[in-house]
């Protein structure tokens, strides 16, 4: 965030109502294609944050008196209890912003120097890519179309927070929203508002949790269902057997590769036997950032990594730390790497060894760096980018 910037949200901290510095965050927020903003009070002063393509950089401290109205403002916008501020509690904000309707997520928790929230941009539905953009390759796609096409399994989509995992299983219920199918979700919080999809939020303080929405969305007579995560032992059994008993199920899992799952839904109780009739595919992802066209900078660099090919030079493209008038740091948006694994083709010995969570010659992150070091040649992101998301523990780049 250039000083610029910084400089016009301090003028407008303190030269101007709450309320205009508010649509100017909010502005800002938009302009930057932040996904989330975090104000967070300190000591001395306020720390305000966008999350900007995966990173979260300071772009502002204004004076410590601000926070409390902001806080205040903000609270009030998403009718939420300005009286307490002792227990974390959650709202929702509609507001045009330019020429754009803008829905935030508002989330509040009490810390020891006052309130911190943390503001969620929800994308609308236009947002969901088709599948064909998510960055698949051609063969990827056609596993991925031949596993929707089926009409019972379960499909599981794994990576850490922030991987893109909400992204594709949207875009896996767009191809098959129908109106000849029943499809149904059980999430927390619900993302994106789908049209002829019926939409569970989880209230787990109320008791509504995953296992007990999936119970009852399964006497809902659906066709296709979709579980935000799977988390617990009764979420897991119910999935399995309700892919078992004619229907199409979708869920994710927070770990690193297709075999890692495997061997976490075993540590949830699920057999062996069950994972292989009723687990039809394995989708792993990460996001890279995207070197910005504009800025992008050349360089002469010799890589081999995951053996790939043999060694040789290739014109390759670094970030330009100071960025353009277009991007961030060099970066504009991020773009996906894949990897899809079928039941039968995993090893289900290697799978179950206890080891670090995913076998060392399993291929899951191998196979997920090999795409993220093409992504590099290919001169979509840089050598440092890789590194960051899918580090290797024996590689070389030699500059």
């Amino acid at each position: 965030m250039n000083k610029s910037s910084n400089q016009a949200l301090l003028s407008a901290a303190r030269d101007t109502p709450i309320e205009t510095y508010v649509d100017a965050l909010f502005a800002l927020a938009v302009r930057k294609r932040a996904s989330d903003i975090h104000l967070e009070p300190q000591d001395g002063d306020l720390c305000v944050r966008l999350r900007v393509d995966g990173l979260l950089p300071r772009i502002a401290s204004p004076p410590r008196g601000v926070a409390d109205k902001l806080c205040t403002r903000i609270k009030v916008m998403a009718a939420m209890n300005i009286a307490e501020r002792r227990l974390p509690q959650d709202g929702r904000i509609s507001v045009s912003c330019g020429d754009q309707m803008l829905d935030l997520r508002i989330s509040s928790l009490p810390t020891i120097w006052g309130e911190k929230l943390v503001l969620r941009l929800v994308p609308d539905s236009g947002s969901i890519l088709k599948i064909d953009h998510l960055g698949l390759s051609a063969s990827q796609t056609r596993d991925l179309f031949a596993a929707l096409s089926q009409p019972q399994g379960l499909i599981l989509v794994t990576g850490p927070t922030g991987s893109g995992k909400t992204l594709t299983l949207y875009s896996a219920l767009q191809r098959l929203n129908a109106q000849h199918r029943n499809i149904a979700t059980a999430e927390e919080p619900v993302e994106i508002p789908l049209a002829g999809v019926n939409q569970v939020a989880i209230r787990p303080r109320i008791g509504l949790n995953f296992a007990e929405t999936l119970r009852a969305l399964l006497r809902q007579d659906p066709d296709v269902l979709m579980v935000g995560e799977i988390r617990d032992a009764d979420t897991a059994a119910m999935a399995i057997r309700a892919a078992q008993t004619g229907h199409l199920i979708m869920s994710s899992v927070h770990t690193k590769s297709a075999h890692a799952t495997m061997l976490r839904l075993q540590q949830l109780g699920v057999s062996a036997r069950d994972l292989l009739e009723s687990v039809t595919l394995i989708i792993a992802q990460r996001l890279l950032r995207r070197l910005c066209p504009h800025c992008r900078q050349s360089s002469i660099t010799v890589c081999d990594a995951a053996a790939l090919a043999p060694s040789r030079p290739h014109v390759c493209y670094t970030a330009n730390p100071q960025g353009c008038g277009q991007c961030s740091g060099g970066y504009w948006g991020r773009i996906g790497i894949f990897e899809l694994a079928q039941t039968e083709h995993l090893d289900m010995r290697s799978a179950t060894a206890k080891s670090d969570g995913a076998p060392k010659n399993a291929g899951g992150l191998n196979a997920l760096r090999e795409r993220a070091v093409e992504r590099h040649l290919l001169g979509d992101t840089s050598w440092e980018e890789v590194n960051r998301i899918v580090p290797a523990e024996l590689s070389s780049c030699q500059v």
